[in-house]
C-alpha cells in the first residue's frame, strides 16, 4: 500500500481543490519559498500523526477568497489522501486488513481515502450569517472569525467516501507511523543519553537483536531472553550487596540521624535494598562515536550534520521497531511514514548525497513512504526525475509539475530523458528553482545575457531568471519538460530558447543530386551561386516549431541576414571598437575596417581585408548586397570578427566591457534584447 494522493481544499496556500501525486518510495518536493513545500507535509501529518493536536489556526486558511462568497459559506479546510495497492503487494495483506473500512474501491487493486475536515458545524451557521451579514471589508471578516467563531470549528476525520461521514476508528489509525523531522529541529536533545526516549526505545528493541533474529519459535526466543535476564539479575545482586556491604558501617552512622529526628517509630527503621534491571540502566549509556583510531568521542561533540545522520539512523531503527508484531504484538505499525523538512539545512552538500543514498538504501526495509521537501540543488541532483514534484506559486496560484512524466516510453522520449538526467547536476538544477528560464547555446550568451540584463536595469538574479547553456541545440530534450500543450504534467514557467540561425549551403553534384555534407555559410554568401550550391538560411529545425505552449518561446536572429550571437553583435555596434578585445585575432585590421565604414565605398573597403580566402570570395559578389552599401559592408565586417574570436574567451571579455559601461551607447541585438525584456517580470 501507498499513498497515491493527496488532494487540498481551501488550506494555506492551496485555495481551488488541488491534487498532489505520489510514488511509491522515495518522493522529493522542490520549489522556490512559499511555493507549498511544507504545506504538504502538514497536510499528511494532520491525517496521520495521531499525536498532535489537529485543530488549525486562523492563517492555516486560504485567504484568497470573495468576501461574498466568505459571507454565504464559512471557510472549510479539506484534506483527502487515497491510498492504493502496491505492485509487490500480496492480496490479503495486512495493509488491506487496516484500511477494509476505509475502501472506496473493492477490487483487488484496492482504493481507501483517509478525509480531514476543518469546519463550522451547521448548528453555528445561523448566527454566522446574522454577524458576518454586516461585514465590510476582508481583514475585518477574518478578526471577526478568528475572535468569535474559531473556537466553535471542529474537526472530523472520515474513512471511505467522505460523504457518507463514517468516523475514523482510532485504533486503526494508530496502526500508521509517522514521523516528521522538521528543519528546525534539536536532534541532540533526543539520542544521546539512554534517559531519552528515542534512544531508549531503540536499545529495548535491539537488546538481544541475535536472539531475535536466529530464532523463528517466540517461545524459545521468550525463553533464551528469560534466561539471559535471570543471569543479569544474579549479577547485578552481586553488585547490589557489595555495595551494601560497603555501607555497612556508614550506614549506622547515616540512621543515627533518623534516630534523632524520630524517623525510627515503633520498633520501623530505614536500610538501603535494591534492584537493578536491564531497562533500569539504560539511563547510563550514552550514544558514542569511534574514529578510525579507536579513540571515543562523545556524540554531542560531533557536527551538527553529522548528529541528523545519527539520529535518523535511530529513528529509521525505531521504526523498525514499531513495525515489529513480535515484539509490539496488536500495536505493531503496519504503514510508516518519514517526512524530512529541507535536510540540507544541516548536511554539507557531500553529506547530502549520502543522506539520499541511505534512504534509498532502507526505503524498502524500515520504510513504506518517504517524503522530502527541499530546496537544494544537491539533493535534486541525487534523485531520479521520477521522484521529483515540482512546485511554483505564481501570483498566489500554485501549480504542481512531475518532471518524470513529462516523458513517454517512446524512443524519443527516452532518449530525451536520459539527456536530462546526466545534464542535471547540481550546477543546471536550477531549472526546478528559478522562476523563469534563458536556455542558451553555449559560453558566450551565458556569460554576457546577464550583463546586457543589468545594462536594461533588469537583474535576473534577483528575478530568479536562470541562464542555462546547453552546450549545444539540446532545447528539445529540456522543452518538453515545460511544455504544457504536449503534457498535463510539464512545469509551468516562462522558458525563453535564445539561438543561432547558423546559416548553411552545400555543393551540387555533377549529376544534379546534391551533396550530404551542409557548411557553414555567412548571410554574405547566401543565394550568391544557386548554380552550385543549395541554400538555406538557418539550420537551426527549432526556429520552424511554432506549436510550443505560451510559456515557451523562441528567439533569433532574422532569417537572411542573421547569423551567430558575436555576428549580431558587431552589426548592432559597428564602431564598438571596445569589443575588438585581446582575445579577438585580426584585432588592428578589424578595428581599421570600423574606422572605414563612413570613409570608403565598398570596393575600397573590401580591397582593404586582409589577402586570404575571406576576401576572395566576397571579391566575387554583385554589391550592394543587402540594402545598402553601408549595409553590406556592416555584414563583411561582422563576419571578419565572427572569424577572428575564441568564444569563451571573447565572452568574458565583453562581459567584464558591458559590466563597466565602457561603451556609452551599446545597441543590444534586438532579439536578445526581446528575449530578456519579455522573460523579466512586470512586477
Amino acid at each position: 500500500m501507498y499513498i497515491s494522493e493527496i488532494t487540498l481544499t481551501n488550506f494555506r496556500g492551496f485555495n481551488n481543490k488541488t491534487t498532489i501525486q505520489f510514488k511509491e518510495g522515495i518522493n522529493v518536493i522542490i520549489g522556490h519559498n512559499n511555493s507549498g513545500k511544507s504545506t504538504i507535509i502538514k497536510a499528511l501529518e494532520l491525517l496521520f500523526e495521531t499525536g498532535i493536536t489537529k485543530r488549525l489556526t486562523i492563517d492555516d486558511f486560504n485567504k484568497n477568497v470573495n468576501i461574498d462568497d466568505l459571507k454565504e459559506n464559512p471557510p472549510k479546510v479539506t484534506i483527502n489522501a487515497k491510498l492504493i495497492k502496491s505492485s509487490d503487494e500480496g492480496e490479503y495483506s495486512d495493509e488491506l486488513a487496516t484500511v477494509a473500512t476505509w475502501l472506496t474501491k473493492l477490487e483487488k487493486s484496492y482504493e481507501a481515502q483517509l478525509t480531514y475536515e476543518f469546519f463550522l458545524p451547521e448548528r453555528e451557521l445561523k448566527h454566522y450569517k446574522q454577524v458576518m451579514n454586516d461585514i465590510k471589508s476582508t481583514d475585518n471578516y477574518w478578526h471577526e472569525l478568528e475572535n468569535n467563531f474559531l473556537r466553535k470549528y471542529v474537526y472530523k476525520l472520515y474513512v471511505g467516501n467522505p460523504d457518507h461521514k463514517t468516523i475514523v476508528d482510532s485504533d486503526t489509525l494508530k496502526r500508521f507511523d509517522f514521523q516528521f523531522l522538521n528543519a528546525i529541529r534539536d536532534v541532540e536533545r533526543d539520542m544521546f543519553s539512554g534517559k531519552n526516549i528515542l534512544l531508549r526505545e531503540v536499545i529495548d528493541f535491539f537488546m538481544d537483536y541475535d536472539i531475535k533474529t536466529s530464532e523463528s519459535d517466540p517461545e524459545v526466543i521468550k525463553l533464551k531472553i528469560m534466561g539471559k535476564k535471570k543471569k543479569f539479575n544474579e549479577l547485578s545482586q552481586k553488585i547490589i550487596q557489595s555495595l551494601k556491604d560497603r555501607m555497612d558501617t556508614g550506614k549506622t552512622h547515616i540512621l543515627n540521624y533518623a534516630s534523632e529526628t524520630g524517623a525510627i517509630y515503633e520498633n520501623l527503621k530505614p536500610d538501603f535494598e535494591g534492584i537493578i534491571s536491564d531497562t533500569d540502566l539504560y539511563s547510563i549509556l550514552r550514544l558514542i562515536v569511534t574514529d578510525k583510531t579507536g579513540i571515543s568521542i562523545p556524540a554531542d561533540h560531533n557536527g551538527l550534520g553529522y548528529n541528523n545522520l545519527l539520529y535518523i539512523s535511530l529513528l529509521l531503527a525505531k521504526m523498525q521497531k514499531n513495525a515489529s508484531e513480535e515484539y509490539l504484538g496488536s500495536n505493531s505499525k503496519v504503514f510508516s511514514i518519514l517526512a524530512i523538512e529541507e535536510p540540507e539545512a544541516h548536511l554539507h552538500p557531500s553529506m547530502q548525497y549520502k543522506f539520499l543514498k541511505f534512504l534509498n538504501k532502507n526505503k524498502e526495509n524500515e520504510v513504506n513512504q518517504i517524503f522530502i521537501t527541499s530546496h537544494s540543488p544537491n539533493i535534486t541532483a541525487a534523485v531520479e526525475l521520477d521522484d521529483l514534484i515540482v512546485l511554483s506559486n505564481e501570483s498566489g496560484d500554485i501549480n504542481i509539475a512531475y518532471p518524470g512524466k513529462v516523458f513517454s516510453n517512446s524512443d524519443e522520449d527516452k532518449i530525451s530523458k536520459n539527456y536530462v538526467k546526466r545534464f542535471i547536476d547540481v550546477t543546471k538544477a536550477d531549472i526546478f528553482f528559478s522562476r523563469g528560464i534563458i536556455f542558451v547555446e553555449g559560453i558566450s550568451e551565458q556569460i554576457v545575457i546577464p550583463e546586457f540584463a543589468k545594462f536594461l536595469n533588469m537583474d535576473l538574479i534577483d528575478s530568479h531568471i536562470s541562464v542555462i547553456n546547453l552546450g549545444g541545440r539540446y532545447f528539445e530534450h529540456f522543452l518538453k519538460l515545460f511544455d504544457r500543450n504536449q503534457n498535463e504534467y510539464a512545469i509551468n514557467k516562462k522558458i525563453a530558447c535564445i539561438t543561432d540561425l547558423d546559416p548553411v549551403r552545400k555543393l551540387k553534384s555533377e549529376d544534379g543530386e546534391t551533396d550530404t555534407s551542409w557548411k557553414k555559410c555567412l548571410p554574405l554568401f547566401l543565394n550568391c551561386d544557386k548554380e552550385n550550391y543549395d541554400y538555406k538560411t538557418h539550420s537551426n529545425t527549432l526556429i520552424d516549431k511554432n506549436d510550443y505552449s505560451e510559456n515557451i518561446q523562441l528567439f533569433s536572429q532574422n532569417k537572411g541576414c542573421g547569423c551567430t550571437f558575436e555576428y549580431e553583435l558587431i552589426l548592432s555596434n559597428p564602431k564598438a571598437k571596445e569589443l575588438v578585445t585581446d582575445s579577438v585575432s585580426n584585432s588592428n585590421e578589424i578595428k581599421r575596417l570600423m574606422d572605414l565604414l563612413d570613409k570608403e565605398d565598398i570596393d575600397s573597403f573590401i580591397n582593404k581585408l586582409r589577402n586570404g580566402k575571406y576576401k576572395e570570395e566576397i571579391q566575387k559578389l554583385d554589391y550592394p548586397k543587402f540594402d545598402s552599401e553601408y549595409e553590406s559592408k556592416k555584414h563583411i565586417l561582422a563576419g571578419r570578427y565572427l572569424n577572428s574570436v575564441k568564444k569563451g574567451a571573447v565572452a568574458q571579455e565583453i562581459s567584464y566591457v558591458i559590466s563597466e559601461t565602457k561603451i556609452s551607447e551599446l545597441k543590444m541585438p534586438k532579439y536578445i534584447r526581446d528575449a530578456i525584456t519579455w522573460i523579466y517580470p512586470t512586477q
